[in-house]
């Protein structure tokens, strides 16, 4: 499968517009994972900590390794201390507490292995090559690695951070709509796992959310689109998570959720909806890929985009009676049409 080209396939500086992408699985540590990493894509292989690697310098870029929880990995707010004076004894103290917090963190990866999934994160690649990365899901497989389908005890994800193609706020707004209305139709198509459901990392938005935004008079400004997402959305859990994207725009935006350390800004949207579907044929970044093109594809078309904003709002601004007598109209017209 090739992936499909967006309506806007440069981005701001009029180069490809590339694709982040991120990959959660059990059953192969990071160690082997880096490994197979390395062999697929060339590059050289280097250990950060017990718990986390690195491939450097392959086509790409870096990809990055690692168990999928930060208490596994040294905490750099740690790490970075200085000794708090300049005293023999002092200097003795701080070099026993560094490495006191790196024995910790390996002994707490060397615990939850197996408990919590490795993670991969890829290096941004062009959306015309993600049929070459593709290879990475088929190794991965072929090699053990077990998707969110293998147990009903993996929540795992495949996230998308594509580059945005404009800084516009008026392009921001169109592509947040877009999502908003085919967001039950990729929930559909990709079949979300029941695991995934009841976990709160892929949450959807609130409707009324939803009806504010997609409202015909509904025009803000940067800031005031920024507000009124924190103010419905004061989470990273959702399935497109614009925390990282309004980080990298906002960078001194006054509130502490576009601060936490969690966050990475960038000029991507976070999409976190896709499940890990390792064990079948077929899938990879080009399959959920080309869904999320479809997003892009109605953000372009105004006219179409505005059309069923429109019917949306009101289908889900009117009265229950209202709804209730229009769905029972619909049904006698399906009664009394010959068959």
């Amino acid at each position: 499968m090739l992936p499909q080209s967006p309506p806007e396939p440069l981005n701001v500086q009029g180069r490809t517009r590339r694709i982040g992408v991120e990959i959660e699985f059990a059953g192969l540590p990071p160690q082997q994972t880096g490994e197979l990493v390395r062999d697929l894509f060339g590059g050289e292989l280097q250990q950060v900590s017990p718990h986390r690697l690195k491939v450097v310098n392959t086509h790409w870029g870096e990809f990055v390794i690692e168990l999928d929880t930060q208490y596994a990995h040294p905490d750099s707010r740690v790490t970075k201390q200085a000794p708090h004076s300049d005293t023999e004894w002092e200097r003795q103290r701080h070099q026993m507490r560094m490495e006191f917090h790196h024995k910790t963190r390996e002994l707490i990866g060397d615990v939850v292995m197996g408990l919590v999934p490795t993670e991969i994160v890829c290096p941004p690649v062009p959306w015309n090559e993600l049929d070459k990365l593709d290879n990475l899901f088929t190794a991965l497989h072929a090699h053990g690695a077990k998707g969110t389908d293998a147990s009903l005890l993996y929540g795992f994800g495949l996230h998308l951070n594509p580059e945005v193609a404009s800084l516009e706020t008026d392009y921001l707004l169109r592509q947040l709509q877009a999502y908003l209305l085919m967001a039950a139709w990729l929930r559909k198509e990709i079949d979300i796992d029941i695991t995934r459901e009841v976990l709160p990392h892929a949450n959807p938005f609130p409707k009324h959310y939803a009806i504010q935004v997609l409202s015909p008079d509904y025009a803000p400004d940067l800031d005031t689109l920024i507000a009124d997402y924190i103010g419905f959305n004061p989470t990273r859990n959702r399935e497109l998570d614009l925390y990282p994207l309004f980080a990298y725009l906002r960078p001194d935006y006054p509130d502490p959720l576009i601060h936490n350390t969690l966050i990475k800004p960038r000029p991507t949207f976070h999409y976190r909806l896709p499940n890990a579907q390792l064990s079948q044929r077929g899938w990879g970044a080009v399959v959920e890929w080309n869904r999320w093109v479809a997003v892009e594809r109605l953000a372009a078309d105004r006219r179409e985009l505005h059309e069923r904003a429109t019917r949306f709002v009101r289908l889900n601004t009117q009265s229950l009676m209202t709804r209730m007598a229009g769905k029972l109209r619909n049904w006698i017209k399906e009664v009394r049409s010959p068959s």
